[in-house]
């Protein structure tokens, strides 16, 4: 079958590899409609490198259930799914208080199993995540990462009413945007140094839109908010330069979630870091998209908001292309040629 397989740092190639098969009791195997390049798929392709050389990579997809295990139960050829492709380990001391995003051995697929920039995908029955008719294979395929930004909020305490700033247009800021209206937010802020990203979040429900290049992200908050600031801010960007500004936007005793990974060593200026202390801030870190009962609220939400279109991603997909097109999209974007949101590819195509 067609796949993208991930050998060293920016060295990924399109090539022929096996197809999976049953081997499991509980296997359920997928035919891949569209799979989403995530953020992290970057960073590994960029400077960190596979887990396992060879690796079929990728994990933010949708597709069509082709076959199933002799236990499987409540999935069937031709069912519409998604899948969360994380793994826990069950026995840690986090897996059993329930926690399963906190598990001392989580992984996903595409990191030491195959993935799912391939024409097939295996994942265990339990890790399927059914999607009704009325959502497309494009915005099931961002169902995982819409996963991963609503278990950010769920960590917040955010309450209706709320001034909500999101920090960075990518992606998670994107779906960001709209999970925030989804807690209740009466007002958000879309922050970005791209006009275009920050078009695409006034599309998505953003209410002020705030191009930090023009004056610093909070100077430009605090006009808005009296000199207050918001409720809660939104670090999406994974940039070490926002990783610290994001600090300097939420009123005292606001609070600050994490849902971006810079990859890179953090440098606060005193300003910022004041902040934190000064203002009595509640500081969070976000990771993964599981909870309990597995996969976790996070999934079932995700495609209920999906199916009744308070989740839109098709202002986010900039790009559809075939798997053919990797090796040039992922050197691309890592050289910053082009402008790209969300880019879904078709294992189907080519």
């Amino acid at each position: 079958m067609r796949s993208l397989n991930l050998y060293d740092e920016q060295d990924i190639r399109f090539e022929e590899s096996a197809k999976p098969v049953i081997e499991q009791a509980d296997d359920v195997i997928i035919k891949v409609k569209a799979v989403g390049i995530c953020g992290s798929d970057i960073s590994r392709y960029k400077k960190l490198g596979p887990y396992v050389e060879g690796m079929t990579f990728g994990h933010e997809f949708s597709g069509e259930v082709t076959a199933v295990g002799a236990g499987v139960k409540n999935v069937k050829p031709g069912d519409r799914v998604s899948g969360c492709p994380a793994f826990y380990c069950g026995e840690c001391e986090s897996c059993q208080k329930g926690e399963p995003s906190r598990c001392e051995k989580l992984h996903v697929i595409g990191a030491r199993v195959p993935g799912s920039y391939a024409e097939f995908v295996k994942l265990p029955e339990e890790n399927i995540v059914p999607i009704p008719d009325n959502v497309d294979y494009d915005t099931a395929a961002l169902v995982e990462p819409s996963s991963v930004v609503a278990h950010g909020f769920y960590r917040t305490s955010i309450q209706p009413g709320a001034e909500v700033a999101i920090m960075g247009c990518g992606s998670i800021g994107l779906l960001a945007v709209q999970w925030a209206k989804i807690f209740g937010a009466k007002k958000v802020y879309a922050i970005d140094i791209d006009d275009t990203k920050l078009e695409v979040a006034k599309e998505v429900g953003a209410d002020v839109l705030i191009n930090s290049l023009e004056k610093p992200a909070h100077e430009q908050i605090e006009a808005h908010t009296n000199g207050k600031g918001v409720d809660l801010a939104v670090e999406s960007a994974g940039s070490p330069i926002t990783s610290a500004q994001v600090f300097a936007l939420p009123k005292k005793g606001g609070e600050v979630v994490f849902m971006g990974i810079p990859y890179a060593d953090i440098n606060i200026e005193r300003f910022y870091f004041e902040r934190i202390v000064r203002n009595e801030l509640n500081v969070l870190g976000s990771w993964n998209a599981l909870s309990s009962p597995f996969p976790g609220k996070e999934w079932s939400s995700s495609v209920h908001y999906m199916s009744t279109g308070q989740i839109n991603v098709k202002p986010m997909i900039s790009h559809r292309l075939n798997l053919q097109e990797g090796p040039e999209t992922f050197d691309n974007l890592i050289n910053r040629k082009g402008s790209y949101v969300k880019v879904l590819f078709y294992p189907e195509l080519g």
